[in-house]
């Protein structure tokens, strides 16, 4: 088959439906030829192959008026195979297109998908000749208009965001309101009857586990397994294909977004920009190691192997013009053709790295803060990564919220009773200041969260003291051992009442916690009905039931806690003091300071050598506002009398955490004989 190919244009990158024909762009600075390889609508079949004609800014380009939008395609590149020189060129190797807006078709998992030949004892040095297509995904040209509509972007301020962290399938995949051919997919999630859940719970944002395409890793699928979470990310501007329903598109997606916002819920998206499956140096070839590693990998002193900060094998290498723009291009994809509110950065001090360490200047911190698109939108850093001095948290710049792993380990180890926590709960509890409160940050900056994804769900958190991984098939190896768990007296699963009652307790105090602190709190998918994972810390490759969402059939005991969350939720809302937009200990531009006093079990106010008691568990908030608010925190196993303080009127309970009591209407509080019940959070609110 014959094309009426021209030179076409270098901009923009990726493959361009004008309504006429499609320009392919693809950028290369080392390539020594780029051929486009058209293939047929099952993709199984090679119908053309072109060279790409023009050379211009080390991009590679040409249009061709023939092709139309649903046209499958792949690239074969051309160069030296010189792994010491950092090279791996391969033109058998069928490569995706960095800027693919769609990909149809999974990895089949075989050695043809390698560079290198398998098993040869030159390794990487050895050079691969088999065809890998038959077993690679395609590329599909899109024609990206949509009609949106009246579309509306909730653009909720970010002190009265809410976070709630899910994954696309997890959150529909047992929803019997839902026909069974699209549980899972972006139009699940796109149905009323599974947004009813996210809106009657409350949360003004949904945090979605990696929807842009990525693949299962081999040894997974080797052992029966999936990368289920999708830290693996192979394309950025393509969606996950597992999540399209059977015959959707592409436009699934922008229909999740706009339901979800008509919802009054905003949409942020996990990302993953610090590496990509394509592994180290003896890993698979699939797209940017054979257009051009390197470029767009970071290269260790030895150029044959990666500096690799990430754990995963690769670190993308944003120091490089090019690759900055692939990224910004794709956030600004999402931003402007999908829009979606914000993003989450899985391991983003890989993202602002240099040689020398973190730079809070990086490139591409520095350009994503002048960006006029996404300096409107929400954007969260995973501090951390596995390269030296990896931990940043709190050295992001102005404009950047980050997780705070700080805060949940804390508040994990106050509620089960560890000795010394008080400073650190005073401190996550006012929005951990001493490491957001400059540069004009605000209280929000800090994601607060008990659970993630990453870890024990809440259920687990008080139910299990180990992990129990065994189903990974890793020999339970995997998965943090330092959890702050407790079992409440009994390993796992449990049928005695005392226990269960410590636990619904437990797990009570530590949502109460999260929804009056100060910042932004997170809430992963399911802790509001006790889903559990079976003690499972690191659910990463169980895509069944261990990881999904069940809201039908609840006990009684998870029904009570989920209503319980809503009414948190709601307090929150319905209490500014809750969201304070500045930090308490200082006043904001034109109003009054807020005092904060922290209190003893007598009454009095906290002194030094107070704070420095390992066995003090009980500490008293007091804010005086308008109303002024007391919050009453005892992880002892009794309770403990508290001397309330005098305020101008009276005191009345608006939350009890032992008892599960978030009343609709404040119940008085008398002073006298009154105690902080065990393993319990109170909050009183002052009433002139």
């Amino acid at each position: 088959m014959s094309f009426a190919l021209r030179e076409g244009s270098p901009f923009p990158l990726g493959a361009t439906w004008d309504g006429s024909g499609t320009n392919f762009a693809i950028f290369s600075a080392n390539a020594s030829k780029v051929e486009l390889c058209l293939f047929d609508a099952r993709g199984r079949r090679e119908i053309a192959r072109v060279a790409l004609p023009e050379y211009t800014h080390e991009v590679w380009h040409g249009y061709l008026p023939e092709v139309r939008p649903g046209q499958l395609y792949g690239y074969r590149v051309h160069g030296p195979y010189e792994p010491y020189n950092g090279l791996r060129f391969n033109p058998n190797k069928l490569l995706i297109d960095p800027y693919a807006l769609m990909l149809q078709g999974e990895i089949v998992w075989h050695d043809a998908v390698f560079g290198y030949r398998m098993g040869n004892a030159r390794a990487d040095l050895s050079f691969d000749r088999r065809d890998s297509a038959f077993v690679m995904p395609k590329c599909v040209v899109v024609d990206p208009a949509v009609t949106w509509g009246p579309d509306y972007p909730p653009r909720t301020p970010w002190a009265e965001t809410i976070i709630y962290e899910a994954h696309v399938k997890g959150m529909t995949a047992l929803n019997p309101e839902i026909p069974d051919r699209v549980r899972g997919s972006f139009a699940a999630l796109a149905d009323p009857r599974a947004i009813d859940h996210l809106v009657t719970l409350g949360v003004t944002a949904v945090e979605l586990m990696p929807t842009q395409a990525f693949f299962d890793d081999r040894y997974l699928i080797e052992k029966g397994l999936t990368n289920y979470w999708g830290y693996n990310t192979i394309g950025f501007f393509a969606p996950a294909t597992r999540y399209i329903s059977p015959g959707g598109g592409v436009h699934e997606f922008k229909l999740m977004v706009r339901r979800l916002h008509e919802a009054g819920i905003e949409v942020i998206l996990d990302v993953v920009y610090n590496h990509t499956a394509e592994g180290n140096h003896l890993g698979p070839t699939l797209s940017f190691k054979g257009i051009d590693n390197a470029s767009y990998y970071m290269l260790g002193d030895d150029p044959r192997y990666y500096y690799d900060t990430t754990g995963c094998g690769n670190t993308v290498n944003l120091g490089h013009q090019r690759v900055l723009q692939l990224v910004m291009d794709s956030l600004r994809y999402w931003v402007e053709a999908c829009h979606v509110d914000g993003f989450r950065f899985d391991l983003a001090t890989s993202l602002g790295r240099d040689r020398q360490g973190f730079n809070a200047n990086a490139v591409f911190l520095d350009a994503v803060r002048q960006d006029p698109v996404l300096g409107r939108v929400k954007l969260i850093a995973e501090p951390w990564d596995t390269g030296h001095v990896g931990y940043q948290l709190g050295n992001f710049p102005p404009g950047w919220a980050e997780w705070n792993d700080q805060y949940r380990d804390t508040v994990r180890s106050y509620w089960k009773g560890d000795e010394g926590e008080l400073p650190g709960l005073a401190s996550h509890l006012l929005g951990t200041a001493g490491l957001f409160d400059r540069r004009g940050r605000r209280p929000w900056a800090s994601i607060n969260f008990v659970t993630a994804h990453d870890g024990f769900t809440l259920s687990d958190t008080v139910s299990y003291n180990d992990k129990h991984n065994a189903a990974n098939q890793e020999e339970n190896r995997d998965g943090h051992s330092d959890n702050r768990s407790w079992n409440c007296g009994e390993e796992g699963p449990s049928e005695d009442e005392e226990v269960l009652d410590l636990r619904d307790r437990m797990r009570r105090a530590m949502m109460g916690t999260l929804l009056i602190s100060q910042g932004t709190p997170m809430i992963l998918m399911g802790d509001e009905v006790g889903r559990s994972q079976g003690g499972n810390n690191n659910a990463y490759c169980q895509d069944n039931e261990m990881n999904w969402l069940k809201l039908d059939d609840l006990s009684a005991r998870d029904a009570a806690f989920l209503d319980f969350s809503r009414r948190l939720i709601a307090l929150r809302k319905g209490r500014p003091f809750f969201r304070h937009p500045s930090f308490l200990h200082k006043a904001a531009v034109g109003q009054q300071p807020v005092e904060v006093c922290w209190l003893r079990p007598d009454g009095e106010e906290m002194m030094p050598e107070d704070w420095h008691n390992p066995a003090a568990r009980t500490l008293g908030l007091l804010i005086r506002n308008k109303p002024a608010v007391l919050a009453l925190f005892n992880s002892h196993y009794e309770e403990v009398p508290f001397t309330l303080p005098h305020c101008g009127g009276w005191w009345r309970m608006i939350v009890d955490t032992a008892t599960g009591r978030v009343p609709e209407r404040p119940v008085p509080i008398r002073s006298a004989g009154f105690a902080v019940p065990p393993r319990g959070l109170m909050v009183l609110e002052e009433h002139e």
